[in-house]
């Protein structure tokens, strides 16, 4: 029986006359994706209609998913929430505490020695509140949740950007910080904005060394990493119906590359089959029983300009392989114009490392399509020319991978098999040499490739492909290889060339797995004890942040303007940082280090105006923070893009920022900046970003009369005594309001609990 199978009938009992009340109020066919929000509004059936990127609107998700990372602040928040036991089927699973470096066995260990006190904090956390944990090695959340927890039609949120993926499963799932996440354990509402809906339209049908990591690789080239911005992506056709159900998921998963609040595919037999073979009969038959509300009406699909806000389309058959990067995940390049793409651009052809994995793509049909690959090698005479190595994304698929002789064909090609979970995907690799910080090429089957992400140096020219091609590559050694065309010389000399991929949608002898790594909570969880240590560098229980003083905020120092991308990387970085996502404090020393100084050119170098002399960016604010004085960060545009870490909104908020203020910000982040009381604010005109000046004092006026829809002015304050005003635009409704002056969302939550 699958999880939580109650809860999902019940769903489903509520499916087709909410469906009903909504396509009666909108008067018109619905999408799949309108279907879903409608079926989940907080208050039941649907009593009005709702303007895309418009109206606020508060959704009952059915169930939370975290990470072991964001994991932490999540429940320290949910600690305070005053609640016994989770309002949702809630789940934690460690997947990001674990380094990539020498193999799964030794690193595993190492992981499990050195994260002991965060594992047993969030083991022990998952018991008293009735959260099921998944130890590491389990595998990756996303994965675990395709395999285990998503269904057609609902509604979930995770503690991640690619929560996501498990569109592939035909629901709205959707990446949140850790205080959303604390709202919907504690039984609230989760408020978001009633999306855009943009279509895109398969024709066609995937072939030969194509797969469905190039239509995401596509869609992020046409779309670019903020045109999903504030939108739902729902996937249909012919080609869609073909794809397998992790195929979607990738495609899915990927979605938060170009900000998109989601992606979803219609329920259809790929989604039986794959519910069939990881043991859930009963959601497929309870599916199927109601499969027609699982995707959208018949008319959508056959005139979808008429019910989308974009429609893109995209044919299969002449689809190429594709290779994405560097530095960015929308960078899209044809494989048969990646020769001449990186002679033109420098970009170093010589491949040093291939590697497939991540929460993107590490099924079990990812696996086999790659390994045959590797088989080919092996058969002809090849060696790999660049280091290779494999991170399986769950246990379960590992088991049924070395089960089936998948992964030995990867060590016969002397891979290296890393433990199941997000390793150098997220900057946990221990990489040979990254120190040096040399210019290099790697390809990877991973979803970003930022500066510095993978192995933290910043030269290393990271490219995004599908786990076939990221094989191929991996073989030759060379970025401007290309399998479809080109050859290699074998061991005796020879020409040989690689058939295009083949491999299994499904094991053909079915998953197995010994221990899946689950551990149940307790029934009744009131006598289990967490404990924190003082004294620990790696947990700290959280003190309220302080509320709005009631006045308008005077007298702040411009504490960087950042030039370009500003990724939550870039504000907060992950890798080795990972290790203090449970202590506000001690994380709060990488505030900010990795954005770009508009003034001089420089990371982690800006001017203290009380000094006069440069010096890192945490520790110019803690000296503003010591001396009382408040500061503001001045972004570019798409500010905060990347992963849903609130880390990136709560250290800025610990260390005595009152504002952010940008051309534009990614959705998450927004949304982070205003649950912790802060203030994230965008220029009314994106020129005026240009007038803000080093050495500027700044002043916030219209607070005492804080309201949806109105602008607030910015005073700045010159070193030469000159004055400008500009206005400044924000987002905020009634209730976010209520956030900023309470000192954020959580101190509501507690405040209500207690009166209870």
């Amino acid at each position: 029986m699958a999880f939580d199978i109650d809860m999902i009938k019940r769903v489903y009992a509520n499916f087709p006359s909410r469906i009903e009340a909504a396509r009666k109020l909108v008067n018109k066919p619905l999408t799949l994706s309108e279907k879903i929000l409608y079926a989940h509004l907080w208050h039941g059936e649907a009593t009005e209609t709702y303007t895309r990127g418009t109206s606020y609107v508060d959704f009952a998700p059915d169930r939370v998913a975290m990470q072991d990372a964001t994991a932490q602040m999540a429940l320290l928040q949910f600690m305070q929430a005053g609640r016994a036991k989770v309002a949702v089927p809630s789940t934690v699973h460690c997947d990001h505490l674990i380094q990539a470096k020498v193999g799964a066995e030794v690193d595993l260990q190492r992981a499990t020695t050195e994260s002991k006190e965060v594992f047993d904090f969030l083991g022990s956390v998952s018991n008293k509140y009735g959260i099921g944990f998944w130890k590491p090695g389990a595998g990756i959340i996303h994965q675990v949740v395709l395999e285990n927890y998503a269904f057609p039609g609902g509604m979930m949120i995770g503690t991640d950007s690619h929560t996501v993926n498990a569109g592939g499963l035909g629901m709205l799932a959707i990446g949140v910080g850790g205080a959303d996440a604390c709202d919907v354990m504690a039984g609230l509402p989760w408020e978001l904005k009633f999306p855009k809906l943009i279509g895109v339209k398969l024709t066609g049908k995937l072939n030969g060394w194509t797969a469905p990591k190039d239509v995401i690789l596509k869609v992020a080239g046409i779309l670019t990493v903020k045109g999903g911005t504030g939108c739902i992506v729902e996937y249909f056709g012919e080609g869609a119906s073909a794809m397998s159900c992790t195929g979607k998921g990738t495609i899915c998963n990927m979605g938060a590359e170009i900000g998109a609040t989601t992606s979803t595919f219609g329920y259809d037999e790929s989604m039986e089959r794959y519910l069939r073979a990881t043991n859930r009969n009963d959601v497929a038959d309870a599916a199927n029983a109601i499969k027609e509300h699982l995707t959208a009406d018949p008319e959508v699909y056959a005139n979808p300009e008429q019910y989308f806000d974009q429609v893109i389309e995209i044919d299969l058959s002449a689809l190429e392989p594709h290779l994405n990067g560097p530095f960015t995940p929308d960078l899209a390049t044809p494989i048969s114009q990646m020769k001449q793409e990186a002679e033109k651009n420098g970009w170093p052809l010589t491949v040093e490392w291939g590697l497939i994995g991540s929460c993107t793509n590490s099924s079990y049909e990812d696996l086999s399509r790659a390994a045959s690959i590797a088989k080919q090698a092996v058969d002809k005479g090849l060696t790999t020319k660049a280091e290779f190595g494999i991170n399986p994304g769950s246990e379960q698929v590992r088991y049924t991978a070395n089960r089936d002789g998948l992964l030995k064909t990867f060590e016969d090609l002397n891979a290296t098999i890393f433990t199941n979970a997000c390793g150098p995907c997220i900057g946990m690799w221990d990489r040979v040499g990254a120190e040096k910080q040399e210019k290099n090429t790697i390809v990877h089957s991973f979803n970003r490739n930022f500066a510095k992400r993978a192995d933290g140096n910043p030269n290393t020219f990271a490219f995004v492909a599908s786990p076939e091609m990221v094989a191929a590559i991996a073989i030759s050694g060379r970025l401007d290889f290309n399998p479809l065309t080109d050859t290699l010389t074998n061991a005796k000399g020879e020409q040989v060339k690689l058939d295009a991929p083949v491999g299994d949608e499904l094991p053909t002898k079915g998953f197995d797995v010994e221990d899946a790594g689950y551990q149940a909570p307790a029934e009744d969880g009131s006598g289990v004890e967490v404990i924190v240590a003082p004294t620990s560098s790696r947990l700290q229980l959280l003190d309220p942040f302080p509320a709005w003083e009631g006045t308008d905020l005077k007298g702040l120092k411009l504490l960087i303007k950042a030039k370009g991308k500003c990724t939550t990387d870039h504000i907060s970085m992950a890798g080795p940082w990972l290790k203090f996502r449970g202590h506000l404090d001690n994380i709060s020393n990488n505030m900010l280090i990795g954005a770009v100084n508009y003034f001089n050119e420089k990371t982690d170098s800006v001017k203290n105006q009380l000094t006069g002399e440069y010096g890192p960016v945490p520790a110019t604010q803690r000296a503003y923070k010591a001396a009382g004085i408040g500061s503001i960060v001045v972004g570019d545009e798409n500010y905060g893009e990347g992963s849903s870490r609130e880390h990136a909104a709560m250290e800025p908020r610990h260390l005595g920022v009152r504002a952010v203020l940008v051309k534009s910000f990614a959705r998450i982040h927004e949304t982070n900046l205003k649950k912790q009381g802060m203030l994230g604010l965008t220029f009314a005109n994106k020129e005026d970003y240009n007038k803000i000046q080093e050495d500027d004092t700044i002043d916030i006026i219209g607070l005492t009369s804080f309201a949806p829809n109105t602008p607030l002015t910015l005073v700045l304050n010159h070193k030469d005594g000159s004055k400008e005003e500009i206005l400044v635009n924000h987002s905020y409704n009634d209730q976010q309001i209520e956030w900023f002056k309470a000192g954020g969302a959580l101190n509501i939550i507690r405040k209500n609990a207690n009166k209870a």
